[in-house]
């Protein structure tokens, strides 16, 4: 929901109801994960997706239905069954979809207000009762202390992870939809290529930040995509910072007075995905470098040297998306191979 967290607060502030529809179950090839969200004003506007087209009129019938009854909605939607015009997923998954009118969430001002500042917070659903999660502290209720304690528990787990899944507490399935601050992408060298990454990064959902121990070019003017930008030596920057297994550190600088220590440094942290650029050149020698400085193997087994994927780039821009191919393929175990040459469903488990 968070991509649709500034239409709600508008709608909000000027007095609108709506639904959300709020995918919490998929099966097989569905096009969206559980979390997808898609709401439906009173004036029948629409923000958002829950299948990426396939579904989304049914959705909207079902969702101002919510709104004119109040009360809340489940749907299960999946393959059709040789009509092309009903409604189903022509994908050849299916979702399981829940449909709650704003009315019925009486905490949602306060969720939104979160998510939208970047702060942990996690949702705990029925379809007519919610429980707020934060890491201090429960909101709400579902209608039973055992089961608020139990589902709270279990909130606060997959809030530590950003995830969201079906749960089952009392011997209940509850939807848990948490919303862990952004994930991190640090960018290193305030080079041209570094805008056009801190550009796509954001576009990914990334927290942004760009780091270059040159200060005439490490400025917000020249970066102005980014979250922030940094001023210092980089292996010193990441040794200070915040690094966990959600975090993108891309590499940029392609001098090893700045990459050998800095990867060093990087190497040790539980980065998700560590991308250096430069020729093959420039990779093998730094990974010779690295290995003089003591960087075993296996280490350097995790490095993306040179970083992205193969699509014939040449522009900063086109760069930037081979770098962003790479990361998200190695988020969810993707080949990067064209899908043309496949047969393995497109949408594999997450």
């Amino acid at each position: 929901m968070r991509e649709i967290v500034d239409g709600l607060l508008a709608w909000r502030a000027a007095g609108t109801s709506f639904a959300v529809a709020t995918v919490v179950h998929t099966w097989r090839s569905a096009p969206r994960q559980p979390g997808a969200a898609m709401a439906v004003s009173e004036h029948g506007e629409v923000i958002g997706s829950v299948s990426g087209g396939c579904v989304e009129g049914a959705v909207h019938a079902a969702a101002l239905e919510v709104l004119h009854t109040g009360k809340p909605q489940s749907h299960t939607y999946g393959v059709s069954d040789g009509d092309a015009l009903s409604v189903g997923l022509t994908c050849g998954g299916t979702i399981e979809i829940m449909i709650q009118p704003s009315a019925g969430l009486p905490l949602l001002d306060s969720v939104l207000s979160d998510i939208s500042a970047g702060s942990p917070v996690a949702t705990v659903s029925l379809p007519d009762a919610q429980l707020v999660v934060r890491p201090d502290r429960i909101e709400g209720t579902l209608g039973d202390d055992e089961l608020d304690r139990i589902a709270g528990e279990q909130a606060r787990g997959l809030l530590a992870h950003g995830r969201s899944a079906i749960v089952t507490a009392c011997e209940q399935e509850v939807f848990v939809q948490s919303w862990a601050a952004p994930a991190r992408m640090i960018v290193f060298g305030a080079i041209d290529f570094a805008a056009a990454v801190s550009r796509i990064g954001k576009f990914l959902g990334y927290r942004v930040t760009v780091c270059d121990a040159r200060g005439v070019f490490a400025t917000a003017a020249r970066f102005p995509e980014a979250d922030e930008v940094v001023v210092d030596w980089p292996h010193r920057y990441l040794e200070s910072t915040d690094v966990d297994e959600r975090t993108v550190l891309c590499v940029l600088t392609h001098d090893p007075k700045f990459d050998v220590p800095l990867l060093q440094v990087a190497l040790r942290t539980p980065a998700r995905y560590i991308g250096a650029m430069g020729s093959r050149r420039t990779c093998e020698d730094r990974a010779g470098r690295l290995r003089e400085a003591g960087v075993g193997e296996e280490a350097l087994a995790r490095l993306r040297a040179p970083i992205g994927l193969d699509l014939g780039a040449r522009t900063p821009e086109e760069t930037a998306v081979a770098i962003a191919a790479e990361i998200v393929a190695s988020s969810w175990g993707g080949s990067g191979s064209p899908l043309t040459g496949l047969t393995a469903p497109i949408h594999g488990p997450a």
